[in-house]
C-alpha cells in the first residue's frame, strides 16, 4: 500500500472518528437540555401544587369558620309599652363547636316593616342612643370569668338589646315582624324572626 493510500485511509478514520464525537456531543448537550426543562417543569408543578394546597386549606379552614363559629339564640323577648314592643333583647350562647365569639366585633341586620339597618356594638354602653341610634347594647346575664362582650365558654349567656324606637323611629305594633341577621367576625351568620304577638293588651313584656 503506498503512502497516498495510508494517507486516505488514515483520514478517512479520523473524519469518521470526529463525526461520531460531533454527534456524541450533540446527543448530550440535548439530553442535558432535556434533564434541564424536566427539572424546572417538576420545581414549577411541585411549587404550584404547594400554593394550591395552602390556597385550599385556608379556603376549607374560612369555609369551615363561617359554618361553625356562629351564636345560637336561646330566647327572646321584647319590652311593651302602650300596646307597642318598644325594645328587642335577644339572649345568645356560643354555638357547638365554636370559637371565641367577640360580639363587639358583630353587625345586626335589621329588616324591619318600614325600614332596615344595620347595627353594631355600642362600645360605650352608656344606654344613650341618640347620637347613634344603629347600635344594640350587649349585657352580661351569666359570665362567671367577665369576658363579655365575649363569648368564650359554652355556659356563657350574653344579652343582646336593641332599642326599637331608635333604630325604626317608631315601635312595633301588634302582629308585627323583624327579621335579623347577626354575623360574627368570622362572617358566620344566625338568622332570627321576631314576631310580634297578635295582642300586647295588658302586657309589660312578650316573648318574640
Amino acid at each position: 500500500m503506498t503512502r497516498k493510500r495510508l494517507s486516505a485511509v488514515k483520514d478517512r478514520i479520523e473524519g469518521a472518528v470526529n463525526d461520531r464525537g460531533q454527534v456524541g456531543i450533540g446527543t448530550l448537550i440535548v439530553f442535558i437540555a432535556m434533564v434541564l426543562v424536566a427539572a424546572i417543569a417538576a420545581g414549577v408543578l411541585i411549587n404550584t401544587a404547594g400554593f394550591l394546597q395552602t390556597k385550599s386549606e385556608q379556603t376549607g379552614q374560612e369555609s369551615s369558620a363561617q359554618v361553625s363559629n356562629r351564636v345560637q339564640v336561646v330566647s327572646a323577648f321584647g319590652e311593651v309599652s302602650n300596646n307597642e314592643v318598644t325594645d328587642i333583647s335577644l339572649t345568645v350562647m356560643r354555638g357547638s363547636g365554636s370559637d371565641d365569639i367577640n360580639l363587639s366585633a358583630a353587625t345586626i341586620e335589621w329588616i324591619g316593616p318600614n325600614t332596615a339597618q344595620t347595627l353594631t356594638h355600642d362600645m360605650d354602653d352608656d344606654d344613650d342612643a341618640t347620637d347613634n341610634p344603629n347600635i344594640f347594647e350587649v349585657t352580661k346575664i351569666k359570665d362567671p370569668d367577665g369576658s363579655d362582650p365575649v363569648l368564650n365558654t359554652q355556659d356563657d349567656r350574653l344579652e343582646i338589646k336593641m332599642h326599637v324606637d331608635q333604630i325604626a323611629s317608631e315601635n312595633l305594633d301588634e302582629g308585627e315582624e323583624v327579621k335579623l341577621k347577626l354575623t360574627t367576625q368570622y362572617g358566620a351568620v344566625t338568622l332570627y324572626r321576631a314576631n310580634v304577638p297578635q295582642s300586647l293588651s295588658q302586657e309589660s313584656a312578650v316573648t318574640v
